[in-house]
C-alpha cells in the first residue's frame, strides 16, 4: 500500500510540465542623424508568422496596448512628437467589442528627439508590449542607443543595421491571457530579480508550527504503543533482549538499538518526498490540496477505522512478514534492524492509522520534506520510547497492566477518532473543488454523531464483536466518556454558527457554510452584499476581501489605505487557525475592517481557468487554474509558497514590512500590523 501511495505522488509531481519559452518578436535598432542635433530612434520588429503585436493606440477596453519609455531624458534631451508607427491593421474582437488596432508580420517605430545636453553618448528606451496568437504573452525590451559623432545613413530603414538590447532584458517572458486583467503577473514577471522593498526589517519568529507538529506526532506514536499489537510486545521484546544478552550493558544496548532502528525506519519513509521534491519544489504544495490524494487518505481512513470496529483485520502480506521475521534471525544489529522493520509490519494495522495521519497532516502543512522527516521522526520516536525506558529501568515492567479487553476499547476509540479525521480529508476535497458537499454544518454534524456515538459506546451502552464481557465499566471510562460527551455538546452551537475555536484547523470555514452569518441571518446576508465594493466579497469574520490583486489594489488607491495580502488556502488548516484565534482579537479585526484593503489570493483553488486566460509563466510553468495563478504570484514576487503568507503592500506596492507567515501569538500579530500602518502614514 505504501508502494501504491508513493507511486500516486510521484505522478502527481510530474503532472506540472514545463512548457518551451517562445520569442515571437526579434527587435534591433538603430540611429538615423537628422540634423546636428536631431535624431530618429527607430526599433525594428520582426513578427513570426500567425503572430500580431498590439499598437501603442488600440483602444482601452481591448488588449494590452505597447508601451513606450524614455529614460534618462532630463537635461539630455526631448522627445519631438509622438512615437510614430509603420503600417497596421485595423480588426474587432468579438471578445471585447472593439476595433483593435495591431502590427502583423513587421513592426517599425520612429520616435524623433533633439539633444539639449552637452555631452549625450546613449539614449536608453524600452518597450512593454503583448504579442498573440492563440495566447497571449507579454514580453518587455531595453535598448541602448548610441547617438553617433558621424552621419550615418538616412536611407530607408534596414533590418541588419542594430545595437544589442540591454541585458536589463528579462529572461524570459510571462505570457497572460488576453481578456482578462494583467497587472499582478506583469508586475511579478518584472521584479522577480528583485528583492521586496521595505521600509523596515523586523526580524520573523521561527515559525513554530513545525515543533506543534513534532509533538502531536511523538503523541500519536505514544498512543500507537496502546494498541492490541504493539502493547503486549513491549514486555516481550525487552525481556529478549536482557535475557538472551551476554550481559545486562549489552541487552541495554540491544534494546536501545532496536528503538534507534525503529525511528531510522519512520524517517526512511519519508526519503521519496525529499526526492519528489528535488523534481518540483512546489510538489508538497501539489499534493497537500490534491483532490484526489485527500479522498485517497479519507478512503483510507475509512477501511481502518471499521477495521478497528471489528468488522475485520487489516494486515500486510503475510509472505512480506515472514521473509522480514526470517531476516531478524541474522543475528547481531542487522538481525535487530530487522526485528523493529518486523514489528511495523505485523502492527501495521493498529499504527497505520496513526501513520497515515502523520503523514497527511505533515503533507497538509505546506512545510515540505524536512516537516514531514522531522513529524516522522517525533512519531518514531514516541513508538520507539518505552522500548528503550523499561530497557534502562526493567524492574517497572510489573507495573504494566495486564493485556486484557481494555487493549480493544483502545483500539475501538481509536477507530472513532480515525472516523471523524477521515472526514477533514474529504472536506479538504470539497474545500479545493469548491462543491459544497460538505459545508460546515453537515462536517459539524458528522462529528457530534460519531462523537456522541463514541461517549455511547464508552458509556458500555454500544459494544462491538471483539469487546469482553462487562459488568460496570471502570472510573476512567467514565471520565474519557464526559470527556467525550461534552466535546460533541460543545460542537453543537456550532450548527447556528459558533466559532467553535478549538476546532477551527479542522471544520470548514464561517463562510462556507449554509448560513454564513449564522441560521436566520439571511436577510442580514443580503443587506451586507448590497454595501460591498464592486468586486469585493465577504471575507473571514465579516471582514471585506478582494480575491483579485489588480481589483484590490485598484480599491486600495481609491480609498487611500495600506492593502494586506493574505496568501491563504481554502484547505489550509494554520490559516483558519490564525482567523479564529488572532484575527478575531477586538484589536486585529478592528484594524483588518477599517485601516487596510484585504486581498486573499487563495492557491490551493483547483477551479479552471478559461482557456482564454492560461498561461505560461515566467518559469515555464502552465498555468490552468486559479490556485496555480496566485501561487506561481506569490513565488515569483516573494519567493516562498508558504500558506498562511500575510504582506502589508505600500500603494506602489512595495513592502510597508517584513512579510511574515504563521503568526499564532496576538500580540506579535498585532504589532506586526500595527509597525506597518504606521509606515503606510509616515
Amino acid at each position: 500500500m505504501k508502494k501504491n501511495v508513493f507511486i500516486l505522488l510521484a505522478f502527481l509531481a510530474f503532472i506540472n510540465v514545463n512548457a518551451q519559452i517562445i520569442k515571437p518578436v526579434k527587435w534591433t535598432s538603430r540611429v538615423e542623424k537628422v540634423s546636428e542635433t536631431e535624431f530618429n530612434l527607430i526599433f525594428d520588429g520582426t513578427i513570426d508568422d500567425g503572430w500580431h503585436v498590439y499598437s501603442q493606440f488600440t483602444p482601452d477596453g481591448g488588449s494590452l496596448p505597447m508601451e513606450i519609455t524614455y529614460k534618462n531624458q532630463k537635461d539630455n534631451y526631448k522627445l519631438i512628437g509622438k512615437t510614430a508607427e509603420s503600417k497596421t491593421k485595423k480588426v474587432f474582437s468579438d471578445v471585447f467589442e472593439v476595433d483593435e488596432i495591431m502590427f502583423e508580420k513587421k513592426v517599425v517605430l520612429t520616435q524623433k528627439v533633439k539633444i539639449i545636453g552637452a555631452n549625450v553618448t546613449k539614449i536608453t528606451a524600452g518597450i512593454s508590449y503583448q504579442v498573440c496568437k492563440q495566447s497571449c504573452i507579454n514580453d518587455v525590451k531595453n535598448f541602448d542607443f548610441d547617438i553617433p559623432k558621424i552621419v550615418v545613413s538616412t536611407a530607408a530603414p534596414a533590418v541588419n543595421v542594430s545595437t544589442t538590447a540591454s541585458p536589463e532584458v528579462p529572461t524570459a517572458p510571462v505570457v497572460v491571457p488576453k481578456d482578462t486583467v494583467k497587472t499582478e503577473v506583469v508586475a511579478a514577471a518584472k521584479n522577480v530579480q528583485e528583492a521586496p522593498k521595505t521600509k523596515s526589517s523586523e526580524p520573523v519568529e521561527e515559525d513554530r508550527s513545525i515543533w506543534k507538529i513534532f509533538l502531536w506526532s511523538f503523541l500519536g506514536g505514544l498512543l500507537a504503543t496502546i494498541t492490541p499489537c504493539v502493547f503486549p510486545m513491549i514486555p516481550m521484546t525487552v525481556s529478549f533482549f536482557l535475557k538472551q544478552s551476554v550481559n545486562k550493558t549489552r541487552g541495554k544496548f540491544n534494546a536501545f538499538f532496536y528503538g534507534f532502528c525503529i525511528i531510522s525506519i519512520c524517517v526512511l519513509i519519508t526519503l521519496p518526498f525529499h526526492l519528489l521534491e528535488g523534481v518540483n519544489r512546489d510538489v508538497f504544495s501539489n499534493i497537500s490540496t490534491n483532490v484526489y490524494l485527500n479522498i485517497f487518505f479519507f478512503a483510507i481512513f475509512v477501511i481502518f477505522a471499521i477495521s478497528f470496529f471489528g468488522a475485520y483485520e487489516i494486515a500486510l502480506p503475510n509472505k512480506f512478514a515472514n521473509k522480514v521475521d526470517n531476516a531478524s534471525n541474522a543475528g547481531g544489529n542487522i538481525g535487530i534492524f530487522f526485528m523493529a522493520l518486523t514489528l511495523i509490519i505485523v502492527s501495521f494495522s493498529c499504527i497505520g492509522p496513526a501513520l497515515g495521519f502523520v503523514l497527511g497532516t505533515s503533507l497538509n502543512s505546506d512545510g515540505g520534506a524536512m516537516i514531514l522527516s522531522l513529524a516522522m521522526l517525533g512519531f518514531g520516536l514516541g513508538l520507539a520510547l518505552p522500548f528503550m525506558f523499561f530497557a534502562f529501568a526493567p524492574s517497572l515492567l510489573g507495573n504494566l497492566p495486564k493485556s486484557g479487553g481494555w487493549l480493544n476499547t483502545v483500539k475501538v476509540v481509536f477507530g472513532f477518532v480515525e472516523l471523524a479525521l477521515a472526514f477533514k480529508f474529504l472536506s479538504n476535497a470539497d474545500l479545493v473543488l469548491q462543491t459544497h458537499f460538505l459545508e460546515r454544518e453537515v462536517f459539524i454534524a458528522i462529528w457530534i454523531a460519531v462523537f456522541a456515538v463514541m461517549a455511547l459506546y464508552l458509556f458500555g451502552k454500544i459494544t462491538m464483536p471483539h469487546d469482553s464481557p462487562m459488568p460496570f465499566i471502570s472510573v476512567g471510562r467514565m471520565l474519557f466518556g464526559l470527556v467525550t460527551l461534552a466535546f460533541a455538546v460543545y460542537l453543537t452551537p456550532g450548527l447556528w454558527g459558533a466559532p467553535l475555536k478549538l476546532v477551527s484547523a479542522f471544520v470548514p470555514p464561517m463562510t462556507y457554510s449554509e448560513s454564513p452569518n449564522g441560521v436566520g441571518a439571511t436577510n442580514t446576508t443580503t443587506s451586507v452584499n448590497a454595501e460591498l465594493p464592486i468586486g469585493a466579497v465577504p471575507g473571514p469574520l465579516g471582514i471585506v476581501s478582494f480575491e483579485d490583486y489588480s481589483v484590490g489594489l485598484a480599491y486600495a488607491k481609491k480609498v487611500n489605505k495600506p492593502v494586506m495580502i493574505d496568501f491563504t488556502g481554502k484547505a489550509c488548516q494554520n490559516c483558519r487557525l490564525m482567523e479564529s484565534n488572532v484575527w478575531s482579537d477586538e484589536r486585529v479585526l478592528k484594524i483588518l475592517k477599517n485601516d487596510v484593503v484585504l486581498i486573499s489570493l487563495y492557491g490551493d483553488l483547483r477551479t479552471p481557468l478559461p482557456e482564454s486566460e492560461r498561461y505560461i509563466s515566467k518559469e515555464g510553468n502552465e498555468i490552468n487554474n486559479i490556485g496555480q495563478k496566485w501561487s506561481e504570484f506569490q513565488r515569483l514576487k516573494y519567493g516562498t509558497n508558504a500558506r498562511p503568507y500575510y504582506v502589508l503592500m505600500n500603494l506602489d506596492e512595495t513592502n510597508l514590512n517584513t512579510p511574515v507567515p504563521y503568526t499564532p501569538d496576538v500580540e506579535e500579530y498585532l504589532n506586526w500590523l500595527t509597525t506597518g500602518i504606521g509606515n503606510f502614514k509616515k
